[in-house]
This record gives C-alpha cells, structure tokens and sequence, in this order.
C-alpha cells in the first residue's frame, strides 16, 4: 500500500456546540470553514477541495455549499459514514493532495439541531430501521446497543461500575476543555449509577446527547504547511473496514480488529508506543470493544484495564478521549467522526488549552458509525504523528 508521505493535516477547529439551535447546518459548517482560513492564512481561493459529512444538510449537498460559499473547488466529496466520516474524508482528501487532484482540502462536519430531529434521523434511517425497527417502538441506537452492551457484560464479566470508569474519567477530561457541552458538570461514580434508566442495561450517562456544531482540518502537502509556518500532524497509517464480521450473530467486534495488524505494520510501531488514543464513544461498551480490537489491551479485558490505568488527560498511562469524547461533549450528528481526529490533531500539535497531554506524539483514533438494524457497518483507524516544522 502506497504511504501517506508528504501529507500534512492541520488547522483543527472544532465550533458552536450547543444543544439545540435554529440556525441551518450550512452556516455551521460554513464557521468551521471560516475559523480555518482564519487559522491557516489562507484565502478562500486557496481552498480547491471540500468534504463535508451532515445528516441535516438535506435537501442541500456538499455542491450547493459551494455556491453559499461563494468557493469554486475542482475537488468534492460527500460521506454518508456516520461515526467513520472524519477518518475517510482524510483518507480521500490525501490521496488527492498526492495525486495532484487538489491542493488543499478542507474536511469538514457539522449538523445542527433543533427538537425532534434527531427523532425524524432514526425513525427513516434505513429501510432495515424504518420497516423492522421503527413500527414496533425500536427506534434509535440505544435499542441496539442495549443487546450489544449486555452481551458484551455477560460474555467478559463487565459491570457498570467498569463502565463508570471510562465515563467518569471522560467527564474529568471535559471539565478541562472549554468546547464540551457536559464540561461545566462533574461527574461521580455514584452519579453515573444511580442515574435514570432508559433501554437496560444502557443508562443516562451510557447514551451520547445529540447537539449541534462543526469541527473540521485542512489536508495539504507537509511543504505548504511548512511555507504557511503551521503545526502539522502526519499521516503513519489509516484502514477501513465495511461491515466486518457480517456472519456475527451479535456485535462483539468492529472493523478495527480486522484493520489493526496492518495498521501498526503500515506505521511501524506497536500498541505500546501510542501516546493518546481516541476512540468512538457513542456507547461505554464500544470504546471498550474498540480498545481491545485495536491491542490496546486483550480481548475480553478493556475493563480490567481500565481498573488498572489512569487514563484521564494528565494521567501517567495512557490518555483516553481527552477533550471527554462524545459522552462528555455531546455528539454533533456526523461532526461527531471528527471529534476524535480534530481532539488528536490538537493534542500532537500542542493547540489543546486546558487538557494538553505533555509530550505526546503519536495518536490513535478509531471511528464507528452509521448502525443499521444490529450493528454499525463502518469502521476506519489511523495513527498519527507530530510533524516537523
């Protein structure tokens, strides 16, 4: 497989999180398209690739932003990839940045989101959620990932209170970035369990918060990004797996353990020489499955290690969604693909306020979405590492 040499990414911005909002998702993502011309120098002129990934820009696409915008690109793409979005559009936009096709890309997402959208999403997902799901009072993920959560339980042991790990933790990490929506509230163990029920085994603190907002980088040569004097991260390796372990009767893993072994071969390191890790938090019991497909610990063992580690932003292991992730900042409709990747390109750039992890270099991040009848069918990775100026 051809490397990602000479790629940079840069410019991370993440905006406007808020839980409900009545302005239209083009002017989210037009602030985040804004904030990195701002943050990079250049002009909107410069910009000769979008991709953009929404689940509220209908009846708008990525080609009428164009004419908001006022912006010609020669480069396009629209990602219908849900949790996996922001991986792929990287992926994509440095293929075109090596092939000539672009010069410099902004990959962005942004949904809004006003009361009884994100009912309308799930209700007409999918044919599979709208005709065998929807009628019968099934609507939404946590349904699905209620069954999920408590196979994974039975099958590895796993109780709440290693749930509440992660999610306190989480909460931790929020209270000290200054763009989560949770991050002005603590979080206790005992708060995490006593809280309401709402699909068992799933309770308040288990179930992301749909909100508004954007996040977005630009993609271009290492060379351009030098000349514009920008921090960069590079590109040590990227996969995608679509609808992985298909004959599974029930998920208990993702695409990431099929992508892993080449991950860490394309970026010649192993789990252990990772600094930060990000993983796709829509669920506890998904960041837990995603940690141990991605070796960052055993199968069957996330909760044990997440016993035996401090996985807070300033702990001495290893930091674990470090802006609080989705759970703690809320999840934006499709922007919530790049929280991870943005959060990861803050971190290994020294951009993170409150929650910088001191000397990391190197990031993983995972990504999971677009969860149709029982299981999400995309998944996508990446390790990544600090640039040279």
């Amino acid at each position: 497989m051809q490397d990602y040499r000479g790629v940079a990414l840069c410019t991370p911005v993440s905006r406007d999180y808020a839980r409900y909002s009545t302005r239209a998702t083009p002017w989210f993502v037009g602030r985040v398209l804004r904030d990195l011309l701002a943050g990079s120098g250049l002009k909107k002129s410069d910009v000769d690739g979008l991709a953009v990934a929404s689940f509220s820009l209908a009846p708008d696409t990525v080609v009428t932003l164009c004419e908001y915008f006022a912006m010609e690109p020669r480069w396009l793409e629209a990602l219908p990839f849900g949790g996996a979005s922001g991986l792929l559009a990287i992926q994509k936009a440095a293929r075109a940045v090596q092939c000539g096709d672009a010069e410099v890309v902004a990959c962005m997402g942004g949904d809004t989101s006003a009361p009884g959208n994100f009912r309308e999403l799930v209700s007409d997902f999918s044919t599979f959620t709208r005709d065998a799901g929807y009628p019968y009072g099934a609507a939404g993920p946590n349904g699905v990932f209620a069954l999920i959560t408590q196979h994974y339980m039975d099958k590895h042991g796993v109780s709440r209170s290693d749930f509440a790990r992660l999610c306190v933790a989480q909460r931790y990490n929020a209270n000290h970035y200054s763009g989560a929506l949770l991050g002005h509230k603590t979080l206790s163990e005992e708060e995490y369990l006593s809280a309401p029920e709402i699909a068992s085994p799933l309770h308040l603190f288990d179930c992301v918060m749909p909100c508004a907002g954007g996040e977005g980088l630009l993609v271009m040569s290492t060379e351009r990004a030098r000349n514009l004097n920008l921090a960069y991260v590079e590109i040590a390796a990227l996969g995608q797996m679509f609808n992985a372990y298909s004959s599974d009767a029930i998920q208990t893993r993702t695409g990431a353990a099929a992508i892993a072994p080449d991950l860490y071969n394309q970026a010649g390191i192993g789990p252990r020489d990772v600094d930060i890790v990000q993983t796709y938090d829509d669920y506890p019991a998904m960041s837990l499955m995603q940690l141990e497909d991605l070796k960052i610990c055993s199968a069957g063992k996330a909760a044990q290690f997440l016993r035996e580690r401090v996985t807070t932003y300033d702990g001495e292991d290893i930091p674990h969604n470090t802006s609080g992730g989705q759970l703690s900042v809320g999840q934006a409709g499709a922007a919530a693909g790049f929280l991870g990747l943005v959060e990861a390109v803050r971190q290994l750039t020294e951009q993170a306020a409150g929650n910088q992890v001191l000397g990391a270099k190197t990031a993983l991040v995972s990504g999971y979405g677009m969860v149709n009848y029982d299981r999400g069918l995309c998944s996508a990775a990446g390790i990544f590492k600090s640039g040279k100026a």
